[in-house]
């Protein structure tokens, strides 16, 4: 898999987990209705923002290796940080801590394929 399908995959990813989190709530009831009910599991919600953060490490550090930048990786862990504990200001705040932490984490995917196009494009010209 290349640095951007996977940027993209762990956009993607994350987008996934920040609608399963929020929307939760809501469809709960009827989830346990069709036998569902293991979707709202803590542990399904982590191995989701896990595989988003694994995915994330790699992409990141793959970019890393071309636009040399740190902040990319920064950025994603802090979001990551901040979404694993989505909880710490109770039902009001989740909605919110969630937005950020996921909207970090695909911030960070974005600015590392911008970066990295840009490292590349730079690389092509000063071939030429």
């Amino acid at each position: 898999m290349t640095q951007r399908s996977l940027d993209r995959t762990g956009m993607w990813v994350t987008a996934v987990c920040a609608l399963h989190c929020l929307l939760l709530p809501v469809i709960l009831p009827m989830l346990s209705l069709i036998g569902l009910s293991f979707i709202g599991e803590e542990l399904l919600e982590r191995v989701i923002l896990g595989t988003s953060i694994v995915l994330g490490l790699v992409a990141l550090l793959m970019g890393m290796r071309q636009h040399l930048r740190v902040y990319p990786l920064l950025l994603l862990v802090a979001g990551g940080f901040i979404y694993w504990h989505k909880d710490s200001l109770g039902e009001v705040g989740e909605p919110a801590i969630i937005l950020l932490g996921a909207s970090l984490i695909v911030l960070a995917h974005w600015v590392n394929l911008k970066l990295t196009r840009q490292a590349s494009s730079l690389r092509a010209n000063a071939f030429q």
